[in-house]
């Protein structure tokens, strides 16, 4: 994912040098990670973190979470766990259901390796992410704001794990590959403080970013610009994925929002009150590429969902 320009006057410009600055503290490299959580705030959506062990995706996420001021909880996803444990579970108390709420009811929520619990419970985030929401007994109880969730996976193991369906892929707005920092940063890293082999400790993170301000970045991204042309230059690259030979099911309408939104979301990231097709084409694999349904001879030949939003950008005449 890239986002041209550097950040100019805006919120979410000022919010992503903040965030920076902290998450720097404890993490060396991943910018494009941290420009994916940055857009996310901006636009409240979701973000997938996918790498092997050890490139410090957990402990982005917590330098993150800690970087913005509000609630913070964690859920370690297991084999065992039930939706009760995610979003909440009524109970009795002096005589009287009372609803108890899950670790959900936070502004940020990690859910770290969302792929190793049954689909069951993996549901019980479809209606968190996508309504802000828990219903429970026909109640519906209102989940914080800013509310962001910052899921990670590994894509290496698959004895004991839940691939998550595409229903559940659909609801995040960005999936980001965490891959192993340059020898260059690899050194940094080396170099930072640390008691034995733990990781860097995170005390030096401070609250920097408020909800007032996400709420303001938002409210900016809302009033980006876009011209029709580029409504319609997203609308073909969107239908684009889903006539491609190698695809069997293509990016939905919900994911044609996501990319024009994540567009609007980069423009102000460059200090740019209009988007351009260049911020639609910086974003699109990471807005698309795990939305994409590959035919089996396609994966066989080793192609790629990131090939197929290449073929569509290439395919598709760019807005002047």
């Amino acid at each position: 994912m890239s986002t041209d320009g550097s950040p100019g006057s805006s919120t979410l410009g000022e919010v992503r040098a903040k965030l920076g600055t902290e998450v720097a503290k404890v993490v060396v490299g991943q910018r494009q990670v941290l420009d994916a959580v940055v857009l996310a705030l901006g636009t409240g959506g979701h973000v997938l973190l996918e790498g092997v062990p050890g490139t410090a995706k957990t402990l982005l996420a917590a330098a993150v979470a800690r970087a913005v001021a509000g609630s913070f909880r964690r859920i370690q996803f297991t084999p065992d766990m039930l939706p009760s444990d995610v979003t909440g579970t009524l109970i009795l108390e002096r005589g009287e259901l009372r609803f108890r709420r899950g670790p959900v009811f936070a502004n940020v929520v990690l859910a770290d390796e969302v792929n190793r619990t049954p689909p069951r419970t993996q549901a019980a985030l479809l209606e968190v992410m996508q309504e802000g929401q828990v219903t429970v007994e026909g109640e519906a109880h209102r989940l914080p704001r800013p509310f962001l969730v910052l899921a990670t996976e590994n894509p290496i193991e698959y004895e004991g794990t839940y691939p998550l369906p595409e229903a559940q892929l659909d609801r995040f707005l960005f999936r980001i590959t965490v891959g192993y920092p340059s020898e260059e940063e690899e050194v940094a890293l080396l170099g930072l403080d640390r008691r034995g082999v733990a990781s860097a400790p995170l005390d030096d993170v401070a609250a920097v970013v408020s909800g007032e301000e996400i709420a303001r970045a938002a409210s900016e991204v809302d009033a980006t610009t876009v011209a029709p042309e580029l409504a319609r230059y997203v609308a073909q690259l969107v239908r684009r994925t889903r006539e491609l030979p190698a695809v069997s099911v293509g990016a939905s309408p919900r994911a044609a929002v996501h990319l024009l939104t994540a567009a609007k979301a980069a423009a102000r990231l460059a200090g740019r009150y209009y988007a351009l097709p260049d911020d639609v084409r910086g974003v699109a694999t990471a807005v698309l590429a795990h939305r994409l349904v590959l035919r089996p001879e396609a994966e066989l030949d080793r192609y790629h969902p990131a090939d197929a939003i290449e073929s569509a950008l290439a395919s598709v005449p760019v807005p002047r």
